[in-house]
């Protein structure tokens, strides 16, 4: 049995087109190592777009891609990932599954208030793989509480399970506000638990759970995953064994600036410095500038002279960080260097029950549900009215009105 493990592929995350590109550029080159490497099987544990409804440029290549694959008799199996679906309840995977270009294995049946999860087979291996996707604001809880884990226990075979959700034995200290479930949520017994959702690379062996395994995501999804990942991969599994394939599309060099006692021509002089004489081509550069200068202000650092100058010397594209650099004459507002929606997640929960018109898990699903709706972007050929007619029925549905 060999087969590729991915998750959070993200595709076409990144506003910046170029950045965007390289994440699809990431999907499509994991794409031709498995074929080359001639594996059994896919495995997608979530995220496969970074939203719901993917712009037609990305679904083009993904759609493209998948078929090269369904050419080469490699069936790819996938669970759904928080941003996958819409709140609506809609998701691509459900069109890509009725045109057979993959296996979605959440599926199952409620029967006494209890969840009995089925198993999709693989015709060539004969392994067996169900699995539980993941939603926003981690809603999957209510999956893990109601399922049968005695059914999916006594199953007999091979059997891999597919999660989006963190799991809390395998979190670093880093992900310690990062909400988890317990390892015991799982059922045991299975050859390979293949998670998502969050974005490390880890893979251990527990007492009664082997190979439980986070791939990373395809293409780092922010400044500070480029920083400590510098690219991105996945994990492929041949006979008991596993290795990591990375996706090396392009140089990443990171520059740190501690700010402190320096003013901001101190700082110019100390980043000018850091790249000088060295060859760009190809590279990301990440200015990260911390601490409290001792005059001036921020403004005074000449961003556009630097990024200009790095830019002459071939790189392909810099990006700065200044959350944790503040001055002494006054403090800036900051917002914590976390994921868009660990932000999210933090101003949510701290304005949540102001009003009591709902409980407190309902209230926190049915925002994050209408932040969703009111992102929805305007559909290729829609009309404005019709635009408006949609987010207002989609906001309805999620109010249940």
């Amino acid at each position: 049995m060999k087969f590729a493990h991915m998750a959070d592929c993200h595709v076409g995350s990144w506003r910046d087109p170029k950045l965007k590109n390289l994440s699809i550029q990431a999907f499509s080159k994991a794409i031709q190592i498995c074929i080359d490497n001639k594996v059994d099987f896919i495995l997608i544990a979530g995220d496969l777009f970074n939203n719901a409804l993917p712009g037609i440029d990305i679904l083009k290549v993904v759609v493209k891609e998948l078929n090269s694959l369904k050419e080469k008799y490699i069936p790819v199996y996938i669970i759904p990932g928080s941003h996958d679906y819409s709140p609506s309840g809609k998701t691509m995977i459900d069109v890509f599954e009725e045109a057979g270009l993959v296996k979605n294995v959440f599926k199952g049946h409620i029967s006494d208030n209890k969840l009995f999860l089925h198993f999709t087979k693989d015709n060539k291996t004969g392994v067996k793989i169900t699995g539980v996707l993941g939603r926003r604001g981690t809603l999957e809880k209510k999956y893990y509480e109601a399922l049968d884990i005695e059914s999916l226990e006594k199953e007999s075979g091979k059997k891999i399970f597919m999660f989006h959700s963190a799991i809390t034995e395998l979190m670093p200290k880093e992900f310690s506000n990062v909400e988890s479930t317990p390892i015991s949520t799982l059922p045991k017994g299975f050859e390979y638990y293949a998670g998502g959702h969050i974005h490390i690379i880890r893979h251990e062996s527990l007492d009664n759970y082997k190979n439980i395994a986070y791939a990373g995501p395809l293409f780092p999804a922010s400044f500070s995953e480029l920083e400590k990942l510098g690219n991105g991969g996945f994990y492929i599994y041949n006979d008991g064994k596993i290795t990591r394939e990375d996706i090396n599309l392009k140089n990443t060099l990171i520059i740190n600036i501690d700010a402190n006692h320096k003013t901001p021509e101190e700082v110019n002089t100390a980043i000018l410095t850091e790249i000088k004489g060295k060859e760009l081509i190809n590279t990301i550069v990440l200015i990260r500038i911390y601490g409290t200068l001792s005059a001036g202000k921020i403004s005074d650092i000449h961003f556009n002279e630097i990024f200009d100058r790095i830019y002459s010397q071939g790189a392909f594209y810099v990006m700065r960080n200044t959350s944790k650099l503040q001055t002494e004459e006054f403090e800036e507002i900051k917002i914590a260097n976390d994921s868009i929606e660990s932000i999210e997640d933090t101003i949510i929960n701290e304005h949540l029950q102001q009003f009591n018109l709902f409980e407190k898990d309902k209230e926190r699903e049915i925002i994050k549900n209408l932040m969703k709706v009111f992102e929805s972007e305007k559909h290729e050929g829609e009309k404005v009215y019709e635009y408006d007619d949609r987010i207002k029925k989609m906001a309805d549905k999620v109010l249940d009105l």
